[in-house]
């Protein structure tokens, strides 16, 4: 069979030209989506009369038999026909005969992509969606285990005051429900319908977009034909909302391969989720961790190529456009790939809460609690932060921690000090004590995992409806 759009031209493009031009070998992907997207532009064709009942039935057959074949992965693509849309045509010409060429009547490859890419975003993005929402739950289940293990907080990843480790996790379980707000927002603009637009100036058949939209579960259709088949704008939104997201993941990676280190010793991976090395027996190490903050450099970088790949095209459809697949494709393994890894990650580790306590019994992370304690005697804050920096010094000097300074040499850098300071110095009442809203303290930090579980509720009820 000839190229299907073959007629004007009189020579045959070389082989490896071809091939370059090809898009089969990825597109592909789009396979169920493109059958299904030609059997809701069929239906709509025989609705309003553009095909006849008989050879609109005898269309819908052979795809719904290509669709079987593509679930059996019986169907085979050639470069010759370069995308999935000609590859599919070509296989129901086959399949039924001539009256298979009246598929593409009233439609044009360019609003049949930009279609099948609605349909594949729109269904990947609720499955990312519902993975967030399963690492979201495996943070909380950890966080109630641990709402009371204290644990060092860090700036400049040095230790600053001690907190509790239920917040430290609880913090990464906001970060993914704004990534889930941004791309259940972003499905407002996945679910529309570029079906009926044409090549870019729509069509001179009477055919009814609202229907073939409906017909493919799209809550609306594009306004204008150009737009309709030149707009990226859907996926480079879900490529930005992807690396938003894989750099809380990778942050989260980078606390874990810290954490799970033998100088921090906080917390142990699961075996599932480490190697081994080739050369040391002993080596237990954090390979998927290392790998989902390695990924975030490829998400990124699919990115930058497509806003780069659309930073100079003018409307409407341009072969530049089929470089927007790819790093979609990509991204979207890599996410769904690095969710089900962190899920499993969180809800498997071993927290070692001794060792966490014997840390903050042991530093100066809390130094500031006994400037807020000069500071509510009355001492003015920036005296009571130097009195504490003089008392830190002389620890350092000496070898020791403010738990160890005697009530007597207290005294001498402050006649306000008393012997209740030895119980504010402790960890636990540190922690309990920052009972500000969204603070560390336990009452704060089980009021977050309450409001966290009621968001994930309805986030329930949502996606069930």
């Amino acid at each position: 069979m000839s190229k299907l759009w073959g007629g004007r031209f009189t020579k045959k493009p070389e082989e490896w030209v071809d091939e370059f031009n090809a898009s089969i070998s990825f597109d592909q992907e789009l396979v169920f989506e493109d059958i299904e997207g030609s059997i809701a532009h069929v239906t709509m064709l025989k609705k309003c009369d553009i095909l006849s009942a008989t050879e609109a039935d005898q269309i819908l057959h052979g795809l719904q038999t290509l669709y079987q074949k593509a679930s059996d992965q019986e169907l085979e693509f050639s470069v010759e026909y370069e995308d999935i849309h000609l590859n599919l045509e070509k296989l129901l010409i086959d399949e039924i005969g001539e009256v298979g060429g009246k598929l593409h009547t009233g439609r044009s490859r360019n609003d049949q992509i930009a279609t099948d890419m609605h349909l594949f975003l729109k269904r990947r993005v609720q499955e990312i969606i519902e993975l967030i929402t399963e690492l979201q739950e495996g943070i909380i289940l950890q966080s109630e285990e641990n709402i009371e293990t204290i644990s060092p907080g860090y700036t400049h990843l040095q230790r600053a005051q001690p907190i509790s480790f239920a917040h430290h996790l609880m913090c990464y379980f906001w970060m993914l429900q704004r990534d889930k707000e941004r791309l259940i927002d972003s499905l407002k603009r996945i679910d529309i319908s570029p079906l009926g637009a044409g090549a870019l100036a729509g069509t001179t058949f009477p055919i009814d977009r609202s229907y073939s939209a409906e017909q493919l579960g799209f809550g609306s259709y594009y306004e204008n034909s150009l737009d309709a088949v030149s707009d990226r704008d859907f996926i480079v939104e879900f490529l930005s909302n992807s690396s938003l997201l894989m750099t809380h993941l990778s942050r989260l990676a980078e606390e874990f391969i810290l954490w799970s280190t033998e100088e921090f010793q906080f917390i142990e991976l699961d075996d599932s989720f480490t190697t081994g090395s080739s050369i040391m027996p002993q080596k237990k190490n954090p390979d998927m961790a290392e790998l989902v903050r390695g990924k975030t450099g490829r998400v990124n970088g699919n990115l930058v190529s497509l806003l780069t790949v659309l930073k100079g095209l003018p409307l409407a459809y341009n072969k530049d456009m089929q470089e927007d697949k790819e790093g979609m494709f990509d991204t979207v393994k890599t996410v769904v790939g690095s969710l089900k890894i962190f899920n499993g990650m969180v809800r498997t580790m071993t927290v070692k809460q001794q060792k966490m306590k014997e840390t903050v019994s042991n530093d100066f992370s809390n130094a500031t609690e006994l400037a807020d304690y000069l500071a509510a005697k009355g001492v003015p804050f920036r005296q009571a932060h130097e009195i504490v920096g003089k008392l830190v010094l002389h620890c350092i000097e000496e070898g020791c921690y403010l738990k160890d300074v005697s009530l007597e040499r207290y005294q001498q850098y402050s006649p306000l000090i008393e012997e209740d300071i030895y119980s504010i110095l402790a960890p636990y009442a540190a922690v309990e004590r920052r009972n500000s809203y969204g603070g560390t303290g336990f009452e704060q930090v089980k009021k977050q995992i309450k409001k966290g579980k009621t968001l994930l509720s309805e986030n329930v009820m949502v996606n069930s409806q």
